[in-house]
């Protein structure tokens, strides 16, 4: 089987007479954007919408093509000044779209009779939804060439702040008993059996932060000084108010959920102190111990052994998710193994032009990296729900981008716990699934907490990395509560995790994901193969609906923190039995 993925069916190179066609292709389709906006106050109103539509999907799917491929092979290595070189390019002929789309949407949702011509029309009917976002967001749009300014100022701004994170914690060295290794294999070892090897990991992890430190905080501060200046030029009220409008999303179901959080937050501190405790320590969990394994340590997993895992697995529960599944094994989707220079982490990135996905993961043969390979095959799945929608009809809300992932990752751990015999395995799976959700309730409400931290004080002052450190600190106390032990947390995390680096607020969906999923995955028990359908169409409704809309679908209500409650019991119930089993043990 494949180790690295195959991107040569997008194109072979940054020679490939393809890629300078598809570049020459973008260009033109930003000069005839540009005309044809320029004249728009003198086109007959459909017309000009249809053509401008056309135009903007040309553009969309040119540098979807471009911009993946391009952002596929920095990931894969960071240290290739070819492919940041060659992003520069397509992000600066793609700059070139802001302005003419920014007169286009203006013009549109001045329309008086703008939703009667859209649904009037075939084409245009397809995208109701985006034009009456399209109305909604009009007033955050800059006058004149403010949009064409912004766009072309991010490429030297946040975009390289961001780029600059990812390349000094990708090739950052890392010391480690005597050896020099990377950043995201020392990561791994944070799931190692021996307590001695997840001790000096940490220890080595911390250290080598101290050298990116600097540089990594002033990337920080300058993307999120940009977030700032960028919301008030355009009239938000906050970072948040313009990531929840961008989401599709009510600051209601942010509420509600995030106070189903708070009730059951103590629920998990008595998990992390149970562990502690059945670890041997007494002042709550060290961070290094946070992952270490409990029960008996399943077995190790080849590549081959993870592909016929979850192709069995999940034709249980879908023919097309199972056969999807063993496409990205056999196709070489996948990018499995870290090295140096290589993005940490794991992602999944839709590649619209081949129907396809590509997953990058640092796989060790633990069944969490299984587990892992199942969450971003949950994206690629979502990814393959949006067949049928139209260029620009195919992104989905921040929120709902970890639901198919996450409902994944129910599906298998829900079959695995359940095939346990032994109580040892059984406890590692329990305890391993507690590890998850401990993950996507504490950490994330922890860098929810940061980043709040974060734009709160950065209009007034530049946060250096002690000042971030702090920041961090607290935030971890505050939502791990006593759960852990205080004289040993992660002030660095604000370093490694690339959320702050992207998407302002990226963290809060992870919570949002696991709680939605392991909603969902309640009514797929209850209700069988008959719920299957539902959700592929709730799936496929993700990119058209606001997020309270797609839940509706599901015959849920979002604002209601009874729902977030009931998602929440079923992981108490499995703390309560985590505490169960190591009580018998002891």
């Amino acid at each position: 089987m494949n180790s690295t993925w195959n991107l040569d069916p997008i194109y072979t190179g940054f020679d490939d007479p393809a890629f300078t066609s598809d570049l020459e292709a973008l260009k033109k389709t930003v000069s005839d954007m540009t005309d044809l906006t320029a004249a728009l106050d003198t086109a007959e109103p459909t017309e000009g919408l249809r053509r401008c539509v056309a135009l903007w999907e040309q553009s969309e799917k040119l540098v979807g093509k471009l911009a993946n491929y391009a952002s596929l092979r920095q990931a894969a290595d960071t240290k290739s000044p070819e492919a940041g070189s060659a992003m520069g390019r397509i992000m600066g002929v793609y700059s070139g779209m802001a302005a003419p789309n920014a007169r286009f949407q203006n013009w549109a949702a001045k329309l008086p009779d703008l939703m009667d011509r859209v649904d009037g029309d075939e084409f245009l009917r397809d995208y109701h939804f985006l034009f009456e976002k399209m109305q909604e967001n009009s007033r955050y749009l800059l006058p004149g060439q403010g949009e064409e300014i912004m766009a072309k100022m991010e490429m030297s701004g946040g975009s390289a702040w961001s780029d600059m994170q990812q390349y000094l914690t990708s090739t950052v060295p890392v010391t480690y008993r005597d050896q020099t290794t990377n950043l995201s294999s020392i990561r791994n070892l944070a799931y190692d059996a021996d307590p001695q090897v997840r001790k000096d990991a940490y220890e080595a992890e911390i250290a080598c932060y101290e050298r990116i430190a600097d540089p990594v905080a002033y990337s920080l501060n300058s993307i999120k000084l940009e977030t700032i200046s960028d919301c008030q030029l355009r009239g938000y009220d906050s970072p948040l108010d313009r990531t929840l409008k961008q989401a599709d999303m009510k600051r209601e179901t942010l509420d509600a959920m995030f106070a189903a959080m708070d009730e059951y937050l103590p629920k998990f501190w008595q998990y992390l102190r149970a562990k502690g405790k059945a670890l041997g320590h007494g002042n709550g969990l060290p961070w290094y111990d946070l992952f270490a394994p409990m029960g008996k340590a399943g077995k190790k997993y080849t590549t081959e052994d993870a592909r016929n895992y979850l192709v069995n697995l999940f034709g249980g529960f879908d023919k097309e998710l199972s056969d999807m599944v063993a496409r990205a094994f056999d196709n070489a989707w996948i990018d499995f193994y870290p090295r140096d220079g290589k993005a940490g982490g794991a992602f999944c990135s839709g590649v619209e032009c081949l129907g396809e996905s590509r997953i990058l993961t640092n796989f060790d043969g633990m069944f969490t990296d299984v587990v892992t390979l199942a969450h971003e095959l949950g994206h690629a799945f979502h990814n393959q729900c949006l067949t049928g929608h139209r260029p620009l009809n195919r992104d989905y809300s921040m929120p709902l981008a970890e639901t198919a992932s996450t409902f994944n990752e129910c599906v298998v751990m829900a079959a695995a716990i359940d095939a346990a015999q032994d109580p040892e395995e059984k406890m590692a799976l329990v305890e391993s699934q507690l590890q998850d959700i401990t993950q996507v309730i504490c950490d994330i409400y922890s860098r929810y907490r940061f980043e709040t931290m974060v734009f709160e004080h950065r209009e007034e002052q530049f946060m250096n990395a002690e000042t971030l450190c702090g920041f961090m600190t607290e935030a971890q106390k505050q939502s791990y509560g006593d759960g852990l032990d205080p004289d040993c947390l992660h002030p660095y995390m604000w370093v490694c995790k690339s959320h702050y680096y992207g998407p302002t607020f990226y963290n809060f969906p992870y919570a949002f994901g696991a709680l939605f999923a392991r909603g969902l995955y309640s009514q797929y028990k209850q209700e069988g193969a008959a719920f299957v359908p539902k959700y592929k169409k709730m799936l496929h409704t993700t990119s058209v609906a606001t997020a309270e809309d797609t839940a509706a679908v599901a015959g849920i209500d979002l604002t209601d923190k009874n729902f977030w409650r009931s998602a929440l019991e079923t992981v108490s119930q499995q703390i309560d039995q985590f505490c169960a089993l190591v009580e018998a043990k002891a």
